[in-house]
């Protein structure tokens, strides 16, 4: 910055020259994190998984619900009963083959179902399109 002697304004005071100075910083530094955002293309990546996400998610819960509204109560009871007892059984036999599994075995098997509730939204959302899959072949069917 040069001083022109013809200005009439009077050179800016040391507290002045700190308040730009520290103003100028501010403003680099906002531009520097817009340009490392525009740059980072995995933050950009994943942002964009977790709206297609989102997406996929509210879609599966729209065509459940559909399914569910086009779905006979007598249906959705039979169906409830069903579920019961498989959870039961499946109970049941989870015990038995927990008691007869060798302790490494198990060990693995814990961490693949902790690999699987990592991504649990994505097997609800494949679940729910093949739900509505069969659904929709079911109806062309009929």
């Amino acid at each position: 910055m040069s001083i022109n002697p013809q200005d009439n304004d009077p050179a800016p005071t040391p507290e002045e020259l700190r308040e730009q100075i520290d103003g100028t910083r501010e403003k680099l530094g906002q531009t520097v994190e817009e340009l490392a955002g525009k740059a980072d293309v995995r933050a950009q990546a994943q942002q964009r998984a977790a709206e297609v996400l989102s997406q996929v998610q509210d879609k599966a819960a729209q065509a459940l619900q559909l399914a569910q509204d086009r779905t006979p109560e007598s249906m959705r009871v039979k169906a409830a009963h069903a579920m019961e007892q498989l959870t039961g059984t499946a109970h049941t036999l989870g015990e038995k083959v927990q008691d007869r599994t060798p302790e490494p075995v198990r060990e693995k098997a814990y961490r693949a179902v902790d690999t699987v509730r990592g991504n649990g939204g994505l097997l609800v959302a494949g679940a729910v399109a093949l739900a509505v899959v069969l659904f929709a072949r079911r109806g062309r069917n009929r």
